[in-house]
């Protein structure tokens, strides 16, 4: 076993698995478990940006094991693929953080044709594939934590949402279907149900960053929500800007 895959107390280190992982909540969620001594599985479908984002937490975190494989997970083969790709590596699969997810603006009446299987695609079948190839894996370990990137736009319509809305719904039922079904195998599901956090994608939207809430704020509520006894679960995290939603 390397110095790596053990903390300095001599504890074995747990390992993240991190969708959408090269920017954003996906990255600022991969700090801050890395900070915490948190070995780091990550991709996005963004080649570059994805390998930036490794060398960085490799720097700041020398410490820690950081592996980084790009796939577009909208397409189902490439989400096995990635979950086979984490599988060979012999890991335990602690935390699985399925971020991955795109959002295209339009409503049902006139959003252009194939809006609804784009954003379905990679908002819900992407997570939906992902964790059906690593479930038999925690199954037999009988233990770790899956979180699922909703959004209010879950629970709530809203003007301009569409097809956007429409997936992340799917992706609710979808955690709430999961965390039901893996209640007896010992391992939890969180659904992550946030309002606007200011990342790159808000930057040019002319609206002021204080309205919005902080990736970090995000990311601190998931590592919070992980930390908690084995017979505990937070179900849904739903956070929203103090002034609500944007």
């Amino acid at each position: 076993m390397s110095s790596q895959d053990t903390s300095s107390t001599g504890r074995k280190k747990k390992n993240v698995i991190i969708t959408g992982a090269s920017r954003g909540l996906g990255k600022a969620t991969a700090s801050l478990f890395a900070a915490n001594g948190y070995n780091l599985y990550l991709t996005s479908r963004n080649e570059v940006a994805l390998y930036k984002a490794m060398e960085e937490l490799m720097l700041i975190y020398p410490d820690i094991t950081v592996k980084a494989k790009p796939y577009d997970l909208s397409i189902k083969e490439n989400a096995i693929a990635f979950g086979n790709w984490v599988l060979r590596l012999g890991i335990s699969i602690d935390i699985l953080f399925n971020n991955a997810g795109s959002f295209i603006p339009g409503s049902v009446h006139d959003e252009p044709d194939g809006t609804l299987e784009n954003m379905v695609n990679t908002n819900l079948y992407s997570a939906y594939h992902l964790t059906r190839t690593v479930l038999p894996k925690m199954m037999q370990q009988k233990s770790g934590h899956i979180f699922n990137m909703c959004s209010v736009a879950s629970i709530k319509s809203y003007s301009n949402g569409g097809a956007y809305s429409i997936s992340k719904t799917a992706l609710l039922g979808f955690s709430r279907n999961l965390r039901e079904e893996m209640k007896p195998h010992g391992i939890k599901v969180t659904a992550v149900i946030a309002g606007a956090a200011y990342t790159d994608s808000w930057a040019s939207s002319g609206i002021e960053k204080s309205r919005f809430m902080e990736a970090d704020d995000v990311a601190k509520m998931i590592f919070a929500a992980s930390q908690l006894s084995a017979d505990a679960c937070v179900e849904e995290i739903l956070m929203r800007p103090q002034l609500g939603d944007i």
